[in-house]
């Protein structure tokens, strides 16, 4: 199989910009807290805007809950990894 030019170049990037926002404390942050808010506004949306829409099929339904939860797994992982982080650093610092 050949590889597209660039392709690995791409990943390298996206590996380099997934580092610095994991290992810097208040870039973690901002994300951590931009995928919160997108959870809370994807709730409101589910639960008040589009209810009538969601109750007329059950795979709508599904489909759009099982995403909210998936999200909110996500959210509580990235949050678990940054109190993990943090015990880490504050370890590290005072070693």
């Amino acid at each position: 199989m050949s590889r597209k030019p660039g392709k690995s170049g791409e990943w390298e990037v996206n590996k380099g910009i997934a580092e610095a926002i994991l290992r810097d404390r208040t870039q973690r942050r901002k994300v951590m807290s931009f995928f919160a808010f997108l959870l809370l506004a994807v709730f409101a949306v589910g639960l008040w805007a589009i209810d009538d829409w969601l109750a007329r099929g059950l795979w709508r339904f599904l489909i759009y809950w099982g995403g909210c939860a998936l999200l909110a797994v996500f959210v509580m992982l990235f949050a678990l990894f940054d109190a993990l982080a943090v015990l880490r650093e504050e370890r590290d610092r005072s070693e």
